[in-house]
């Protein structure tokens, strides 16, 4: 993940060179609402790289042993999840490359990462910590959509896959199974067992013919 975010970030300056036009927004290009996607844009990107790196750390034991490093680290990258990465990343999903199963998944994602960052302040706030530390693994495993994503495309199209169906599955198969691994290292999912259950017999009382 924190490869990932490394590559993500060297491809987002590209963003903030002057007098350049990324190729993402020249091939969005012409929009409805293009002042309000740009200014989305604007927001997002830096609020990402801000956010997902702050995220690794926050999932590391070496912050979490650091109880207040963790508090602030915590309330910081949670107001730029919650108040500028989800929200401006909703605007963009409007105009998501892939068409509107790709903009349904990642209006998903961003609803698993505002429910998770809420429920888990929640939790923190009236110490019941193993809650918190299940809706961390939510908000993370979703915000590590970003690279799982991107990779999982490549691979797609390394393959020769149709771009339009190379899109939705790149994104619907990292943020739901990202849902489930979260639910599977918090225990939640329900565990099957090979072995056959050993049912005990009734009791049956046997009376003389007497």
């Amino acid at each position: 993940m924190l490869l990932g975010s490394v590559l993500i970030t060297l491809a987002s300056l590209v963003y903030f060179e002057p007098g350049t036009v990324a190729p993402f927004i020249i091939e969005k290009l012409p929009l409805r609402f293009e002042r309000l996607w740009r200014l989305a844009l604007l927001v997002h990107v830096p609020s990402a790289l801000v956010s997902f790196p702050a995220c690794i750390l926050l999932m590391t034991k070496m912050v979490q042993r650091r109880r207040k490093l963790h508090r602030w680290l915590g309330r910081v990258t949670g107001t730029v999840v919650g108040l500028l990465l989800v929200p401006s990343g909703f605007v963009l999903a409007l105009e998501a490359k892939g068409g509107v199963w790709v903009s349904v998944g990642f209006v998903l994602s961003g609803l698993i990462v505002w429910v998770a960052l809420v429920r888990g302040v929640i939790d923190a706030r009236r110490g019941r910590m193993l809650s918190h530390a299940r809706s961390m693994r939510h908000l993370f495993a979703q915000m590590s959509v970003a690279v799982t994503s991107r990779t999982l495309l490549v691979l797609l199209d390394l393959g020769g896959m149709d771009p339009n169906l190379a899109y939705v599955l790149a994104l619907w198969v990292p943020v739901l199974g990202s849902a489930l691994i979260a639910e599977a290292l918090s225990g939640s999912l329900p565990r099957f067992s090979l072995s056959s259950p050993r049912v005990s017999s009734p009791q049956v009382a046997l009376r003389s013919p007497s």
